[in-house]
């Protein structure tokens, strides 16, 4: 039903913008629908993250954790539901855990930072993932290339206990339906 567009009445996913969507992204369980609700927000349908998740999802896009040239084996645990797209603001925080060894107030304090784009923060958090990061064995250059990605999409990540709440809403509406 949802795969198809057929989608009227049906919680969050009643627009033509979203008929079209589905669509395209042939959700095929409640973790493609979450990130469909993330992901249909201006922030990442400008940035190109959409077009990147649905290419990515159906095979036309490599999928890399997190880009093709900047990436790293541990991270394909966090963003493989994800097809290597950092949608979700938890997934900021598991990359800052992972890679640089963050506890959870730290990671917490960044995913702040990353979101209200207080400059000054950002140098710190800079400094301190780049260490943490080359203190767990990776390579500077790599560190800092990853923290650049995960900053520019942090800025568009969205709570997921939000999105899996609506996309739960939209799944029974449809069923429903």
């Amino acid at each position: 039903l949802l795969s198809d567009g057929n989608s009227i009445g049906v919680f969050q996913f009643e627009s033509t913008g979203m008929q079209q969507l589905l669509k395209k992204g042939k959700p095929q369980n409640l973790e493609d629908l979450t990130a469909l609700v993330a992901l249909y927000r201006p922030g990442p349908m400008q940035s190109g993250m959409l077009d990147n998740y649905i290419d990515r999802k159906n095979g036309i896009e490599e999928v890399a954790y997190p880009d093709a040239k900047w990436q790293h084996e541990s991270l394909k645990e966090i963003l493989e539901p994800t097809y290597g797209i950092i949608v979700y603001q938890e997934q900021v925080m598991q990359i800052a855990q992972t890679l640089a060894g963050y506890t959870l107030g730290e990671a917490d304090n960044l995913r702040r930072a990353m979101g209200k784009k207080k400059p000054e923060e950002m140098v710190l958090q800079r400094d301190i993932f780049k260490d943490g990061a080359v203190k767990n064995g990776v390579n500077a250059e790599l560190a800092m290339k990853i923290f650049d990605l995960v900053e520019k999409f942090a800025g568009y990540g969205f709570n997921k206990s939000h999105s899996v709440a609506y996309a739960l809403i939209s799944y029974q509406t449809a069923y429903l339906k």
